[in-house]
C-alpha cells in the first residue's frame, strides 16, 4: 500500500531517503518564508542567545567573522542543529537545550550575573523573554529575521502531515484542514497546537527533522509492509 505525506518544509535528498527507503511518498513545501533583517549588531555584547539556525545565519550576515573575533563570544543554544551551526563559526557554546523555555531556566539557574543579547524572529515565543524579565537577567531582544507564511491550498488526501513549529501550522491551517491525517510534529509545543485542530496527533521522540521523519517511518510502518 502506498503512502504519502506531507512536509511543511522542504526536506534534504537524504531526509526523503528516510521516507522513501520505507516506501513512503513525500511532497513537501515552506509553510513558513524567512527573510533577513539588516540589523546592526553591538559588539559589546559576548553572550549570545541563539534559538533557531535562522538566527544564527542572520548574526552571521551582520556580524562577519572578518570585523570581530569569534572566538570572544559565547553562544547559549535551543537545538542540537543550532548548536553545530554556531560551532562551526569557532564559536563556544556553553548550554543547548532542546526547547526555549529549558533554556531560559537554565541562564536563570547558572548565568544570571550575565547580559545577553537574544537573537530572535518577528515570531518569537515569549518564553526566554518572560523567564529572564521575571528573574532580572539582563538581555537586549533584537529581531534579526521575518517568518512569512506561505498558505498553500491542498486537495490531495494525506495520510500525515509533517509539522516544525506553531507558525508552520498556523499557516497550513490557513487554508487547509488536518482531517483524517496524522499530524507528526516536531515537538511538545507545535503538537500543542495541532492538538487544537485534531485529537490525531503524534510527537517526535527528538526535536529533529529526521527524528519527525523516522517517527513517520514509524507509525505507518505496518501500512507499507
Amino acid at each position: 500500500m502506498s503512502i504519502r505525506l506531507l512536509s511543511t518544509k522542504i526536506l534534504t535528498p537524504s531526509q526523503k531517503a528516510i521516507l522513501s527507503n520505507s516506501s513512503i511518498l513525500v511532497d513537501n513545501y515552506d509553510a513558513i518564508q524567512i527573510s533577513y533583517i539588516p540589523i546592526k549588531i553591538d559588539p559589546a555584547y559576548k553572550n549570545l542567545i541563539f534559538t533557531s539556525q535562522h538566527a544564527v545565519k542572520a548574526f552571521l550576515q551582520n556580524y562577519p567573522k572578518t570585523a570581530y573575533n569569534h572566538q570572544d563570544l559565547k553562544a547559549y543554544c535551543v537545538g542540537e542543529k543550532t548548536k553545530a551551526l554556531v560551532s562551526d563559526q569557532g564559536i563556544q557554546v556553553v548550554e543547548m537545550t532542546h526547547y526555549g523555555a529549558q533554556l531560559a531556566q537554565r541562564l536563570v539557574d547558572k548565568h544570571p550575573e550575565k547580559t545577553f543579547l537574544f537573537l530572535c524572529s518577528d515570531k518569537r515565543r515569549d518564553d526566554i523573554p518572560n523567564l529572564l524579565t521575571k528573574h532580572k537577567v539582563a538581555f537586549k531582544e533584537q529581531i534579526a529575521y521575518q517568518n512569512t507564511p506561505n498558505p498553500l491550498t491542498f486537495a490531495a488526501d494525506y495520510k500525515g502531515i509533517l509539522f516544525f513549529s506553531p507558525s508552520g501550522l498556523e499557516s497550513f491551517m490557513t487554508n487547509n484542514r488536518i482531517g483524517n491525517s496524522v499530524a507528526i510534529c516536531i515537538g511538545t509545543t507545535t503538537a500543542a497546537e495541532a492538538k487544537k485542530h485534531s485529537k490525531n496527533v503524534i510527537t517526535a521522540n527528538n526535536p529533529t527533522v529526521e527524528s519527525v521523519l523516522e517517527k513517520a517511518v514509524e507509525h505507518f510502518k505496518t501500512q507499507t509492509n
